[in-house]
């Protein structure tokens, strides 16, 4: 449980059907370019914070799940809001320890900072990377 007096971090879908909160920093940060995200944001890529799953909490509603295939092989559980379709937190079977947060789910994501771009391999022609960060054809190496 998260204590009160630990500072917390929220967010939730476009409706506000769906809030979730979570305490401390993210471990990682990045945009992810994989076809998958790609997909499930209609855009060039998915900005995501990965948070330890002990830390973050399901405060209201039920999000649906989809199950996708990520370029990295693995299975990533997508989880949105049935009413308005945000996307809003993702569990990935490769790394069963944390929760990956849509940045734009945050109820202020402007202090969020990618450190990297990571599948580029699979990032389109029209793009416009920051190119400033980091850049990984797949994930982090390592």
């Amino acid at each position: 449980m998260i204590e009160s007096s630990e500072i917390q971090t929220a967010g939730g879908c476009a409706c506000g059907a769906i809030r979730y909160a979570f305490s401390g920093k993210p471990l990682v940060t990045f945009n992810c370019h994989c076809r998958a995200c790609q997909r499930a944001t209609g855009s060039t890529s998915s900005s995501i914070l990965s948070v330890p799953k002990a830390s973050f909490r399901l405060m209201r509603g039920q999000p649906r799940q989809f199950v996708t295939t990520g370029d990295s092989g693995g299975k990533v559980q997508r989880h949105f809001c049935a009413d308005c379709g945000s996307p809003v937190f993702s569990l990935l079977t490769s790394y069963s320890d944390i929760t990956a947060v849509v940045a734009a789910s945050l109820d202020d994501p402007s202090w969020h900072r990618p450190m990297a771009d990571l599948f580029t391999a699979n990032a389109q022609p029209w793009d416009n990377m920051d190119p400033a960060l980091p850049k990984f054809a797949a994930t982090f190496p390592g």
